[in-house]
């Protein structure tokens, strides 16, 4: 229902009617619809971030720990019919939820990568909160304008993040 009328159009009876459960049973489980939307989004970001931080962790250079990072992330967005449809109606709601739990344990993870990443040496030293910040931040707007093409052009949305993020590194 999010992904077809959207997380502020939807209704709980809306989510009840296409399953099997009754009203009562939904309550047993939800508290209400933004519980379920939370739900989706944990399940999505879980998912994800296993996927971008083992592509991180594999990374020998600066330029793999952003490039593979971002390939992970966005084919994962790009293949999951789920995440993609929730991202494609309901960018506003998501970056509303960048402070929850889930998703802040992507930007919790990617800082520390990042700081792994700079005492190996393979980063380029500079503060990992703002590099999270802008790494998550760019990601995410280029991932729902990527979402927008049909079909996503992954290669495109890699290449222009990671040289728009690496071009800033090389920078100092």
């Amino acid at each position: 229902m999010f992904a077809e009328l959207g997380y502020g159009a939807a209704t709980v009876r809306d989510i009840v009617r296409r399953t099997d459960l009754a009203t009562g049973t939904f309550y047993n489980y939800f508290p209400d619809k933004e519980a379920v939307f939370r739900a989706l989004l944990d399940e999505s970001a879980e998912q994800t971030r296993a996927l971008v931080r083992e592509a991180r962790r594999r990374a020998r250079s600066a330029d793999e720990f952003v490039r593979e990072g971002y390939r992970a992330y966005y084919t994962f967005l790009a293949s999951d019919p789920t995440t993609f449809a929730l991202m494609r109606r309901n960018a506003g709601e998501i970056r509303a939820l960048f402070d929850t739990p889930a998703l802040g344990a992507g930007f919790e993870e990617l800082e520390a990568d990042l700081r792994a990443g700079i005492d190996a040496g393979v980063v380029p030293e500079h503060d990992p909160r703002y590099m999270a910040a802008a790494m998550i931040g760019a990601g995410f707007e280029i991932a729902i304008r990527m979402l927008e093409s049909d079909p996503p052009d992954v290669d495109g949305a890699v290449e222009f993040a990671s040289d728009l993020f690496l071009a800033g590194l090389s920078t100092r």
